[in-house]
């Protein structure tokens, strides 16, 4: 398998195992895969897969726990009508800018 495929499956196998109710960050799952600086390739895998049922995208934000991938799903509320129903709380600033409290809802693979 050539190091991007096997990168994506890494990537998709990670965000597989973030519980319910938590989230990661496209730089962590990266650094979790073996890539560091590949946070954007991880955003591009997530792109990929956000209309599988067995792949969790709407748990992944960005390092300061905004949604930024929110605009890549069916409609823009609906990354924060997932993670709502999954308990997840935000703070809202203005209309576009909604976060994810990274203190109290972030997953770590290592963390458990």
């Amino acid at each position: 398998m050539n190091d991007r495929l096997d990168f994506q499956e890494r990537v998709i196998n990670y965000v597989k195992n973030i519980p319910w109710g938590k989230v990661s960050t496209y730089g962590r799952i990266a650094r979790a895969c073996g890539m560091p600086s590949a946070a954007r390739h991880v955003g591009y895998v997530m792109n990929r897969c956000r209309d599988r049922d067995d792949v969790p995208c709407h748990r992944v934000v960005n390092r300061n726990g905004y949604l930024t991938g929110r605009l890549h799903f069916d409609t823009p509320g609906t990354m924060e009508e997932r993670l709502s129903g999954e308990g997840i709380e935000f703070d809202n600033i203005g209309n576009d800018m909604i976060k994810v409290d990274l203190d109290r809802y972030l997953w770590e693979a290592d963390s458990e």
